[in-house]
């Protein structure tokens, strides 16, 4: 943070020119320059806001809902994360990337089950139109503005070209009850139907492998647990729909 009298600043070093799309399509706070240094870094300001995240209540409004859709739908997003030399990433190389991260670890019931699922399913839940996903959404990458009119999604370093699905399935797992996963994709505008649940539910299993096998990496047993239970609850939802 920089502060010239009242005036604040966010100050970052060589960021992605990603910031400059994002800024401009108001997902995150106004870029205000860029500055090359003599060392060749590349110094950006960004308009200091005051507000605060949001809280895991407030991930299942339609603000959420309207954002999220407004990034799913953006070509200027796409655009440069093309020319950045991002590739669309499918079912078959997340299916692989995980198989291949669960090859060594201890091979449980619920594990076998939910790569089981991921293979059998992985051509089913491919979605042709790719579109830029965040990859986490986590309520603390989500800021509302002082004055609770504008919001923001920061912290963009994984930001992929995926099925869109991608980070909905991650919301709704976290954020809204099942019950309400009908209506909170109205909001977002999606119908839900039986192949939208599939790809919703393919990527929940895929979501919670990933950040176990990361939990798993880094020796932390409690956050372990918690994700191995949902495992099961969501094997259990895999095996239902399709019957």
């Amino acid at each position: 943070m920089a502060s010239s009298g009242e005036n604040k600043l966010f100050i970052k070093r060589n960021s992605s020119p990603f910031l400059a799309v994002l800024s401009a399509e108001g997902i995150v706070p106004k870029l205000l320059w860029t500055r090359r240094m003599d060392n060749g870094d590349v110094l950006t300001a960004q308009k200091w806001m005051n507000g605060r995240v949001l809280t895991p209540k407030e991930m299942s409004s339609e603000q959420v809902a309207g954002l999220l859709k407004k990034i799913h739908t953006s070509e200027p997003l796409l655009s440069m994360l093309r020319r950045l030399g991002k590739k669309p990433v499918t079912t078959a190389e997340i299916l692989n990337r995980l198989a291949e991260q669960a090859k060594g670890r201890t091979e449980t019931r619920a594990l076998r089950q939910a790569i089981n699922f991921l293979k059998d399913t992985a051509e089913l839940a491919e979605y042709p139109k790719k579109m830029v996903c965040h990859s986490d959404i986590n309520h603390n990458n989500w800021l509302l503005g002082q004055e609770e009119k504008n919001l923001y999604l920061v912290d963009w370093d994984q930001a992929v070209i995926a099925d869109p699905a991608m980070d909905l399935a991650m919301l709704l797992y976290w954020y809204v009850e099942e019950d309400q996963w009908e209506d909170w994709l109205g909001l977002y505008g999606l119908e839900f139907n039986r192949s939208l649940q599939l790809r919703l539910i393919w990527h929940m299993v895929a979501m919670t492998l990933r950040f176990m096998f990361w939990h798993q990496e880094h020796a932390e047993m409690k956050k372990i647990i918690l994700f191995e239970k949902d495992l099961l609850w969501l094997n259990d939802y895999a095996a239902e729909i399709l019957h």
